[in-house]
């Protein structure tokens, strides 16, 4: 049986890794219809870009409930409930699209069912694949999921240019035709019984979703809502018998500075790349279809390459030399765009190389050192809070930048090489953005200075 195992986990990783490409897809798959949506609906782009912030944000609570709850029901189980959900969501949004708050809870409800896909996925490595080999596993996940991330932008544009935005609803119902082959590859699994902290998880989800309101209105209120659901929150993890997440993970060191700062630096990324179609459009008046075809389409094929270099590297080199190569990629390419904002765009289309290479780097080594500090019994809630960080800090980074672009605050030269005035704005937030790389990039190798040693051995 063990052997059984053995053949069949390395299957049902690929097909994971297809069901990941297309769950993730959607996550940007909008990013360059949100001008098109705004000018349809008559909203500013803070309105426009929760389109993408409402799919993070249940995208982000799904992948900690269920890796939560992976031990209890099993995967196979939670991965096909899961996608006729995405799928359901998918059909609502497909059918109800001219109506903005449906288009809204559509997107909701993708993200509920998409979710799955990335909680399952790192748990199944966590426990399937020994440490020395991990990173080659999540370089593997990390090229598949950069590369959905990659290539929705591009699909996109296409669709949303040659047909309409709407009917990029359609894609996520391709999911259905691989379940097959990854229910047939997957073994069975035991259960064990449990519970889940529903209490708990809502303290938090309402939490996070108050902040993110102030994020995009800066009304105090919310703010001060958000900070007293949190702190219920604390105090629930503290008393329940089985909390949404458990207090002892907290306690390690290099879980927690992993969980920080891929928040930031994927939160980060993904407000810049929020940006980008904005940009494009106001600045080089490009159509939809070529920001996504011409500008973006390098940066999505690299991702294969980089990921899986990055992937090896970590096994080879050290966590640390590969998030150094990371850093200073994503801080190049925000360099580049940031001072050429406004000159030609094959400049911007190699910048993003950088970035998304840098991207495919950071995701790699943060994976690699979260899993090393789990024991077997914490892979589930560990990796599940992992991806419920990162993928909430990318709905955070996005309706942050969406609110950003309406501040006119940011609206003045710094650079002289920038003469366009169409792209101050563009340019600062981009140096802005560079300026919280180099935030998150310090914290992390500064913690991990006196560990060098032991952390080039996860």
């Amino acid at each position: 049986m063990g052997k059984l195992i053995e053949e069949r986990i390395p299957k049902s990783l690929i097909w994971l890794c297809v069901l990941a490409f297309f769950s993730v897809l959607n996550e940007t798959v909008f990013n360059v219809s949100l001008p098109d949506i705004a000018a349809q609906f008559g909203i500013e782009p803070s309105a426009a870009n929760y389109v993408n912030t409402s799919f993070i944000l249940s995208f982000a609570v799904g992948t900690a409930v269920y890796g939560k709850i992976s031990d209890i029901y099993g995967v196979k189980k939670l991965v096909l409930i899961s996608m006729m959900i995405y799928s359901g969501g998918s059909l609502i949004g497909l059918l109800f699209h001219d109506w903005f708050p449906i288009l809204l809870a559509a997107r909701f409800i993708q993200g509920a069912g998409a979710s799955a896909v990335p909680g399952l996925i790192m748990v199944i490595v966590t426990k399937s694949i020994e440490k020395q080999h991990q990173g080659k596993a999540f370089g593997m996940i990390g090229s598949t999921v950069a590369l959905g991330e990659g290539f929705g932008p591009i699909l996109g544009g296409w669709i949303a240019d040659y047909v309409h935005w709407s009917y990029l609803f359609f894609l996520p119902m391709m999911t259905l035709v691989t379940l097959p082959f990854f229910l047939r590859t997957l073994p069975d699994e035991p259960v064990t019984k449990g519970g889940l902290d529903v209490s708990g998880g809502l303290l938090f989800v309402l939490g996070i979703v108050s902040f993110t309101l102030f994020t995009t209105h800066y009304e105090w209120w919310y703010l001060t809502i958000s900070v007293t659901l949190f702190i219920g929150f604390v105090l629930r993890i503290r008393r329940a018998k089985e909390p949404f997440v458990d207090p002892a993970l907290f306690k390690k060191r290099r879980f927690i500075v992993g969980v920080f700062v891929g928040g930031i630096l994927l939160g980060t990324v993904a407000g810049f790349m929020s940006m980008i179609p904005y940009m494009m459009r106001e600045v080089h008046q490009m159509s939809t279809s070529l920001i996504g075809g011409g500008v973006l389409f390098p940066g999505t094929i690299s991702v294969i390459l980089f990921g899986i270099v990055g992937g090896s590297l970590v096994d080879k080199r050290g966590a640390r030399f590969v998030m150094v190569a990371g850093l200073s990629l994503l801080s190049s390419g925000l360099l580049i765009v940031s001072l050429f904002a406004d000159r030609s765009i094959w400049i911007i289309s190699g910048a993003l190389v950088l970035i998304f290479g840098g991207l495919s780097f950071v995701k790699t080594v943060i994976s690699t050192i979260v899993a090393g500090s789990l024991s077997a019994d914490e892979s589930g809630s560990g990796m599940g809070f992992l991806n419920f960080s990162c993928f909430l800090a990318e709905g955070i980074g996005i309706a942050v930048v969406g609110g950003l672009l309406t501040q006119l605050s940011f609206n003045f030269p710094i650079f002289p090489i920038v003469t366009d005035v169409a792209a101050y704005l563009y340019s600062n937030l981009t140096l802005l953005l560079l300026a919280t790389v180099i935030i998150g990039g310090a914290i992390f190798l500064i913690v991990f200075k006196r560990e060098k040693a032991s952390l080039d051995r996860q």
